[in-house]
């Protein structure tokens, strides 16, 4: 019987965890009773009770398994730990607000029976806030745009992935991951299913300006060159602007051009608007800087306080073994 591994980043969701586990339980039983499978929370330190929700969901279920973080590891870090963890023969990772709809788990299973490595969910339409989901579109469009593998519009990482594809992200030792970009660059046959993305259930996003800024610069920085070459050509520009207004400004001055008479304030404005690109592409090479300090650090993706549920330990033993060859 094949095994199927599903994984669950969760943090505040205590008014979704256990209803999440009912949905996808009776997923199962009516459309997959052929297969076998897991549940795999992995909470990223939670404040609410959603630790203890999963504690008890374990304990009476041996489907359910959990996985503990010792503090918040980040909105990549902490799901893309826990697709390392899977031991079935696929796995699929869902968001557990019920924004990604656990009826598609049945399609993607379905779309990798026909032999697809990876199966994902694009949105089509969302009933999120339109202004939101129309900014989501236009840095998709962005990137897209502007990044050297053919990214994927609106795919959030919602989706199935072949354990061979796990195996492969193992071997990457990525310390900052970013799934979207990593299943456009790797180039695995995928099957695109389309989806209408449904309000959050209950409880609050943890998501803000900060956390999405977060995210946009991680792609941004991984897979555009942009800015970088903008900074180059802008400078290189701006340079050349001021040396010619300099030179013009100097005759002017020198030859009494008409009565030329021009005071401080031309100069102060261009002084001015040339520190302003300066500070601004300065802080865009930061960016690119701190990605590529944050891989050279090499510090763990997550570090685990407690692992609850039944584990296989032969397979926890086979990844312990790999990760100290790795390192």
């Amino acid at each position: 019987m094949k095994k199927i591994s599903l994984v669950v980043p969760c943090y505040n969701e205590e008014a979704n965890i256990e209803a999440l586990y009912e949905a996808i339980t009776e997923e199962f039983r009516t459309e997959l009773p052929g297969y076998d499978y897991e549940l795999i929370y992995i909470d990223n330190d939670s404040k609410d009770h959603s630790r203890d929700i999963i504690r008890l969901l374990a304990m009476k279920d041996p489907h359910v398994k959990g996985i503990l973080n010792a503090k918040n590891f980040g909105q990549f870090n902490s799901p893309y730990y826990g697709l390392l963890q899977m031991t079935g023969d696929c796995v699929i990772t869902l968001a557990c607000d019920f924004q990604d709809p656990v009826d598609m788990i049945h399609k993607f299973v379905a779309g990798w029976e026909e032999g697809y490595k990876i199966v994902i969910g694009v949105k089509t339409k969302s009933k999120e806030n339109p202004l939101i989901y129309g900014l989501r579109t236009l840095y998709y469009k962005t990137i897209k745009r502007f990044s050297n593998v053919e990214m994927i519009m609106h795919y959030t990482g919602f989706g199935l992935y072949d354990k061979d594809f796990i195996d492969v992200l193992r071997k990457l030792d990525d310390p900052t991951p970013f799934l979207r970009g990593i299943v456009a660059e790797i180039g695995y046959r995928h099957l695109e299913i389309p989806y209408t993305q449904p309000k959050r259930r209950a409880g609050k996003s943890s998501n803000n300006f900060y956390r999405l800024y977060d995210g946009a610069m991680l792609s941004f920085t991984s897979y555009t060159k942009i800015g970088l070459r903008l900074a180059t050509f802008i400078g290189f520009f701006g340079a050349f602007a001021s040396f010619v207004i300099a030179i013009v400004y100097l005759i002017l001055k020198l030859t009494n051009w008409y009565g030329f008479e021009a005071g401080m304030a031309p100069l102060i404005i261009l002084v001015a608007a040339l520190g302003s690109l300066q500070l601004l592409f300065i802080g865009l090479i930061g960016e690119y800087i701190l990605a590529i300090n944050q891989r050279v650090m090499k510090r763990p993706l997550v570090v685990e306080e407690e692992r609850v549920g039944i584990w296989d330990e032969k397979k926890e033993e086979k990844q312990e073994e790999n990760s100290e060859e790795q390192a």
